[in-house]
């Protein structure tokens, strides 16, 4: 991973001179997206914030692009303690309406940087999006990119395919590296059939009930109450290396990415 030792900057602790002066540098901004959500008992319920912002961070440190506040509520689906779930409808608006601020500074390039994955909470922000686009023709200036952190990294997309989905050995290396004093000793998981049942399907924590067989019928989604840790990999096997490994991939391609759609006027 190269550096190029640039001041990171961290929209929320600028001034306004130091805006007015960043937005005649640049004209790109990076928006993380996390949740607050349950990682086990080992990893702290911002695990996902803290890795789309410091990514983002790393990335402006050798861009010199914005990092605009993370959006922090978001939709998890998991119901642990600590876990805050939002409406992925009120997601898609909340995503809509920090865009439209963004491109109202005169930023033409918003990279939408996702710490959290989630089926429900990606539709979210794939529709938010998508509708950005299309009510705002005026702005065809303007591109958008939305970015997964982690298919970003070849070697967080093979722990994928090794079925490490979710507080498992790759979020507590990265966890390891941003925040080791937030990474507990003790790494518990739940129940064997209940890890088994995750490498099979990361879904698979969701109970789905449909009390009557018809077609029209709502199904009802709430999680299996067997679980009581929330991992779904083996946090055992995480290490620092990989990492920093993993990072330097992400960062690499996060500003690959800045470089391309700066390239394109």
């Amino acid at each position: 991973m190269q550096t190029e030792n640039k001041q990171a900057r961290i929209w929320e602790f600028m001034t306004v001179k130091e805006m007015r002066e960043a937005l005649q540098e640049t004209k790109t901004v990076i928006l993380p997206v996390g949740v607050i959500e349950q990682h086990g008992y080992h990893l702290p319920l911002n695990t996902d914030v803290y890795n789309a912002c410091e990514l983002g961070r790393l990335a402006s440190e050798r861009t010199g692009c914005l990092v605009a506040p993370p959006i922090t509520y978001s939709f998890s689906g998991g119901t642990l303690p600590g876990t805050i779930n939002i409406s992925p409808q009120l997601v898609s608006l909340l995503i809509m309406e920090a865009c439209q601020a963004l491109a109202s500074h005169g930023l033409e390039n918003i990279i939408i940087l996702l710490g959290h994955g989630g089926t429900e909470n990606t539709k979210a922000t794939q529709d938010a999006a998508d509708m950005f686009l299309r009510k705002n023709p005026h702005l065809r200036h303007v591109k958008l990119a939305l970015v997964p952190f982690f298919e970003l990294s070849e070697t967080f997309m093979k722990a994928f395919a090794d079925k490490d989905f979710h507080a498992g050995y790759v979020e507590t290396s990265l966890m390891l590296v941003w925040h080791p004093e937030l990474v507990r000793d003790e790494m518990p998981t739940d129940t064997p059939d209940l890890m088994e049942m995750f490498r099979r399907d990361q879904d698979a924590y969701q109970v789905i009930e449909k009390p009557i067989d018809s077609k029209f019928i709502c199904l009802r989604i709430t999680q299996n109450p067997k679980i009581q840790v929330g991992v779904m990999g083996d946090p055992s096997k995480s290490s620092v290396e990989l990492g920093r490994k993993i990072i330097g991939e992400c960062v690499d391609g996060l500003v690959g990415l800045i470089r391309e759609m700066e390239a394109q006027r």
